[in-house]
């Protein structure tokens, strides 16, 4: 098994957001992540068995203003492990996406702003999310039933299924939250 863990936040408007700010993101977020998971899928190949776990996030389903490089990164992980998933299905190896909403962490005070500084400050919404521990629980819940993708975090998760009914009314509430 690997569990794919590495990444970066953002937080900045894209206007203000330098292009070496987006290629960072795409650099650590997904393809650091993409060139550990193909540097061992020869070994799961020829074993025949293999578990990639990539924690990606509720932003990989769904975007947020002053996120869009972590969005976009974390968008293009579910295209690649989608596949991945069905290129590899006979060979037995398997994909969970874990997407996590908020969760208690310094994900925000390490997230980069518009020039590529640390925001170094934490967020509310962040600082509100769920405990590591409580996170922790319901991921080795989900990569031990094998699950496709697991939505974990509290009602932010709700923003996956609205976007399936409705992309519109998942918009105008996204507007209204407090994501900076």
């Amino acid at each position: 098994m690997l569990i794919n863990n590495g990444g970066i936040s953002q937080r900045s408007a894209i206007i203000e957001t330098t292009i070496a700010v987006d290629r960072k993101l795409m650099e650590v977020d997904y393809l650091g992540t993409v060139a550990l998971s193909k540097a061992l899928l020869p070994h799961f190949v020829a074993h025949k068995s293999g578990h990639y776990v990539v924690v990606s996030s509720l932003m990989g389903k769904f975007s947020s203003p002053f996120r869009s490089a972590y969005c976009g990164a974390k968008h293009a992980l579910h295209g690649f492990f989608d596949a991945l998933r069905l290129e590899h299905d006979a060979d037995n190896i398997k994909v969970t996406m874990i997407c996590p909403g908020f969760v208690n962490t310094n994900v925000a005070r390490n997230a980069l702003t518009a020039d590529g500084s640390k925001q170094e400050e934490q967020d509310s919404m962040t600082e509100n999310g769920l405990q590591v521990d409580v996170f922790t629980k319901k991921m080795i819940r989900a990569i031990r039933k094998e699950k496709f993708e697991a939505y974990i975090g509290k009602k932010e998760t709700l923003g996956v299924y609205l976007k399936r009914l409705s992309p519109r009314l998942l918009h105008y509430m996204v507007l209204r939250s407090k994501v900076r």
